[in-house]
């Protein structure tokens, strides 16, 4: 799967959370306010810090979608950060 145009590895039965604290990643989004660093907080879907775009659907939770080969996973949309504010 690739991550912001990187590629990195996720594990059979991973989500794309456990893809990218596999990868180091911890934090891959920030709060529109004061741009605090989000990752996951709760785990299970409930406080939305996780969100990112996958394979261009926005919004997504990465704790709860399954990490697939070739899925293409953006941290940046929707997030107040390269620009796009959707």
């Amino acid at each position: 799967m690739s991550v912001d145009g990187e590629r990195i590895e996720a594990l059979p039965g991973h989500t794309i959370a456990a893809a990218l604290w596999r990868a180091g990643i911890v934090s891959w989004r920030r709060t529109r306010g004061e741009a605090r660093p989000r990752g996951v907080f709760c785990g299970i879907g409930v406080c939305f810090d996780c969100l990112v775009t996958v394979n261009g659907r926005p919004n997504q939770r990465a704790c709860l979608v399954p990490a697939r080969p070739g899925d293409a996973v953006d941290t940046r949309a929707g997030t107040g950060l390269g620009g796009d504010e959707t």
